[in-house]
């Protein structure tokens, strides 16, 4: 019906003279004047005539029909989706509020095209009621000559720039494309400078707001020097400054109010998918740890740093790509993690404590702060948080700007190679905790070069050992499953030393100790106690009884072990009362043994 090539190109100047070649489309985005002097308010128009004479071989003047469709909507360019490869359409639309672009999907032609208007009528489009199968057509007969990448995902794309929805850093040939109903979490509001000038100037001489900027600022650096994500978690009691703390983090990178870049940890497990996977990149802030349900905060602690949701399936039992994310968390509560898994009966794991580091913020000069600038906690903690509202989302996009244009990569993993080993670490599992920490302060100290923060050179460097040195004097050295099943055992004596436990070099067996755990025997220099082996494993829960083993001959809390052909057993037989010549296996265990070291 038509010719899909022949479409007038978009009018710039007011009251131009048309002359389309008939039947055709015309866009126009002002006012036009047609061949017979008509004016024409801006639009997608079809240029034809009267049905009744379109005989091209007759003499007589036809009568022109130019039929407004709807307002300005441009087809600019074809776009293949790189995370699925589906295939789309760049739409540029003149509404009321100014110009704006949506990806269509292509996929929308499969059916009414009705949840595609429904979209552009959300964004401000206008399409004509007795027209909207027609606009469908004006749409698909587009043929533009350009084609672009675009991605549903923010963050570094394989053509080497850094996605974002309010636009694409390094290249204008990639964009985000989004549904057109999902927010826009990386808002820009106000300007940098007075963010910098009394935001970031009060984060100096404050640790925890040094580092809450350094994460933000580390997201865009983790896949470029192999870092895993991970979080800090910010610990400390009510009205401390954590949550201050936390809006400043995400002030980086969109506005940082709950209705925007900001999170809590109220949601379900996918919830949390989807959270992650759309601050791909950059950063998740999420308040209050206590709001989150404490069966599932391990594994999602677990989660957030693989980096990797759950496969579903769609109804034809198809697997959905998998929802993928790098990023670092910056979480903050009341209770650590282990503490708040606790509530529901659940042991920590040390990998889930290892992948959210706990940080004091609660029990420092002023709470999470040490250093007020000559104000009172209320005044430092009021003048913050106004600034944060009224200026956002400039600093994080500025950074991967200045990344881009110095090509600072190429030389980044010797700088993180520099930076993390003042990081010293005695084992693996406190080096993961190491890199993450170097990698905060690489992004501080490389924000500070490129002039976007007001500190000092080594300033970020600087506070974030202070807060790592502080975390390895509160863990303690050597392996973190070791030293929670020590504490845990520790714990296990404490609560049940009398009760489940007796002499074993009492005559006669202690009747009234139910539920046996062992026996204990007092020496002239210590109190040993005697565990079987299924007590063993009910004291540290969730780990097997050679790794319980381990972590005790480790700690050298194994007192007394037998010898068997020459091999060290982790057991000592003993005689027990009232058992005759029967000498069952014990683990003979030092409790002074098991204090952190």
């Amino acid at each position: 019906m038509t010719d899909s090539n022949n479409v007038i190109p978009l009018v710039r100047a007011e009251l131009v003279s048309i002359e389309p070649d008939r039947p055709c489309w015309g866009v126009y985005e002002h006012w036009v004047i047609n061949e017979k002097g008509r004016k024409l308010k801006p639009g997608v128009y079809w240029h034809s005539f009267h049905k009744a004479d379109e005989d091209p071989d007759s003499d007589r003047e036809r009568p022109l029909v130019d039929d407004w469709i709807a307002t300005p909507v441009t087809v600019l360019a074809r776009t293949i989706c790189t995370d699925d490869g589906m295939e789309g359409r760049l739409l540029k639309l003149h509404v009321a509020s100014g110009v704006k672009e949506w990806i269509m999907p292509m996929e929308v032609f499969g059916g009414s095209g009705e949840e595609a208007r429904r979209t552009l009528f959300g964004m401000g489009v206008i399409i004509a009621l007795k027209k909207r199968t027609f606009f469908m057509e004006y749409l698909l007969d587009q043929q533009p000559a350009d084609t672009y990448e675009t991605t549903a995902r923010p963050g570094w794309h394989s053509a080497g720039v850094f996605v974002l929805p309010t636009g694409t850093l390094g290249s204008d040939r990639v964009r985000y494309q989004s549904s057109g109903r999902s927010p826009n979490l990386f808002k820009r509001k106000g300007t940098l400078e007075p963010w910098q000038q009394q935001v970031a100037s009060k984060c100096l001489g404050n640790p925890v707001l040094t580092l809450s900027v350094g994460c933000a600022l580390a997201g865009p650096l983790l896949s470029l020097v192999g870092v895993n994500g991970g979080g800090v978690h910010l610990v400390g009691d009510s009205s401390k400054g954590k949550s201050l703390a936390q809006l400043v983090g995400a002030s980086v990178w969109g506005d940082p109010g709950p209705a925007g870049f900001g999170a809590s940890w109220c949601m379900t497990k996918n919830g949390l998918e989807i959270e992650a996977a759309s601050r791909n990149d950059t950063l998740l802030s999420l308040d209050e740890i206590k709001r989150a349900n404490p069966k599932d905060i391990q594994e999602m602690a677990y989660s957030l740093a693989n980096g990797v949701g759950k496969g579903t399936m769609n109804r034809e039992r198809e697997g959905r790509v998998k929802l993928n994310w790098r990023l670092l968390t910056l979480s903050s509560g009341e209770r650590s993690l282990s503490e708040h898994a606790a509530i529901s009966g659940n042991t920590a794991h040390a990998g889930a404590e290892l992948r959210m580091v706990d940080v004091n913020a609660g029990t420092r000069t002023h709470g999470a702060f040490d250093e007020l600038h000559s104000l009172s906690g209320e005044d430092f903690h009021r003048s913050i948080t106004l600034l944060v509202g009224q200026h956002y989302g400039h600093l994080g996009p500025a950074f991967v700007e200045q990344l881009i244009a110095y090509k600072s990569y190429e030389g980044l993993a010797e700088s993180f190679s520099k930076v993390r080993a003042q990081f010293v670490a005695d084992n693996a599992q406190a080096g993961r905790v190491a890199d993450r920490f170097a990698v905060i302060a690489l992004a501080g100290e490389m924000a500070i070069g490129y002039g976007l923060l007001p500190w000092p050179l080594g300033t970020s460097l600087a506070d974030s050992k202070t807060l790592y040195r502080e975390w390895l004097e509160r863990v303690g050295s050597g392996n973190a499953e070791d030293r929670q099943i020590l504490a845990s055992i520790a714990t296990f004596i404490e609560r049940y030393g009398d009760s489940r436990f007796s002499d074993i070099e009492a005559v006669e067996p202690d009747t009234k100790v139910l539920n046996r755990a062992g026996y204990r025997r007092k020496t002239p220099s210590e109190l040993l106690y005697l565990f079987n082996s299924a007590a063993l494993t009910e004291a540290a829960p969730g780990y097997g009884l050679s790794r319980i083993a381990l972590a005790l001959d480790t700690a050298g809390a194994l007192s007394e072990r037998d010898i068997e052909k020459g091999q060290k057993r982790y057991t000592k037989k003993q005689s027990i009362p009232g058992g005759g010549r029967y000498r069952p296996s014990f683990y003979v265990i030092n409790p002074e043994q098991l204090e952190p070291k």
